[in-house]
């Protein structure tokens, strides 16, 4: 499909506007007018107010009688949007939010994988074993390791049929990069191929509870590095567990 003229300078747009919402560059001046935001970018009407509409989609901004397009607070946002959560992991390193995000891991990517494991076709299969030997391959430098390892997370992901698992792996794609490169630091190496080696060959194996049991091992695994690495984060989640 071609790319429809301006749709790159809208993205653009998009990019630098809502990487500036995020970090609260409007925060006390208002955000600006569609014309305000022509003269800034040199953009068309058109453009901007496209950008303006995909911003709102995205849950930063609204339009309100008299008042125009003002930024939503924060808990408006679409944090299920890749863009968005990429703008908040990015805009002040958050360990709480990484922290957040595991957890929401731990309640989809063990019960995808037991899925996987119930429902993968040999495409879904073929996939998932790529991609462990592309994080085979990346212990050895011949890969990249960080795009093998959500890979991997992605493949399983697309391994269950599942129109709306596989609808997260762009959400997971984002986050992951931000997460794997943390997690990655603290360890001092990358990921355990052992364990996901144990995810894969339960797949295989058809069996769903030790599928689910070894991706989350994974999880709980990085969720503990995280939670270590900031004990207001641990606390703060103890606190809401209780």
């Amino acid at each position: 499909m071609r790319t429809q003229p301006g749709l790159s300078l809208t993205y653009g747009l998009v990019e630098s506007l809502g990487q500036a919402i995020v970090t609260g560059e409007y925060a006390e001046v208002g955000f600006p007018t569609e014309g305000e935001l022509s003269k800034q970018f040199g953009a068309s009407r058109t453009v901007t107010r496209e950008a303006v509409k995909m911003l709102t989609a995205k849950g930063l901004l609204s339009a309100r009688p008299r008042h125009g397009t003002v930024v939503e607070p924060e808990n408006e946002w679409n944090l299920l949007d890749p863009d968005v959560l990429r703008w908040m992991l990015e805009r002040k390193f958050s360990l709480r939010l990484l922290a957040e995000f595991t957890e929401m891991r731990l309640g989809i990517e063990p019960a995808a994988a037991a899925l996987a494991a119930r429902n993968a076709d040999e495409t879904g299969l073929e996939g998932i074993r790529k991609a462990l030997n592309r994080m085979k391959a990346a212990a050895g430098g011949e890969d990249d390791p960080l795009s093998a390892d959500i890979a991997f997370h992605v493949a399983i992901l697309n391994a269950t049929k599942n129109p709306f698992y596989r609808d997260l792996h762009e959400l997971v794609n984002t986050a992951l990069r931000i997460s794997i490169r943390f997690t990655n630091r603290i360890k001092g190496r990358t990921a355990s191929i052992p364990s996901h080696q144990d995810v894969a060959d339960a797949i295989f194996a058809r069996d769903a509870e030790a599928a689910q049991k070894a991706m989350q091992i994974i999880l709980v695994d990085v969720l503990d590095l995280i939670r270590a690495a900031s004990p207001d984060t641990e606390s703060a989640t103890a606190r809401r567990d209780a």
